[in-house]
């Protein structure tokens, strides 16, 4: 089982800000291209996660070539602006 949360514009194109699920084997690309093909909005869900970057595990990465492993935990980050 995998932890995933999901922030700020990934959070409000998926619906939901933390979910427990299954994707052992997957990348963490082919991963958030099943879960944005969920969304009720799959292209707009689709355009907010290819910006995204990710903390897997308390690392930092953009590669969504990473396999994920069960019990790893992944936070989904969109770009975020301010000042």
């Amino acid at each position: 089982m995998l932890r995933i949360r999901y922030f700020a514009a990934a959070k409000a194109a998926l619906g939901v800000g933390e979910e427990n699920r299954e994707a052992a084997g997957l990348t963490i690309g082919e991963f958030l291209a099943e879960r944005a093909a969920e969304a009720p909005d799959a292209p707009g869900a689709a355009a907010v996660l290819a910006r995204c970057s990710f903390i897997l595990n308390r690392a930092a990465t953009t590669d969504r070539a990473t396999r994920l492993t069960d019990g790893d935990a992944l936070d989904v980050l969109p770009p975020f602006a301010g000042g």
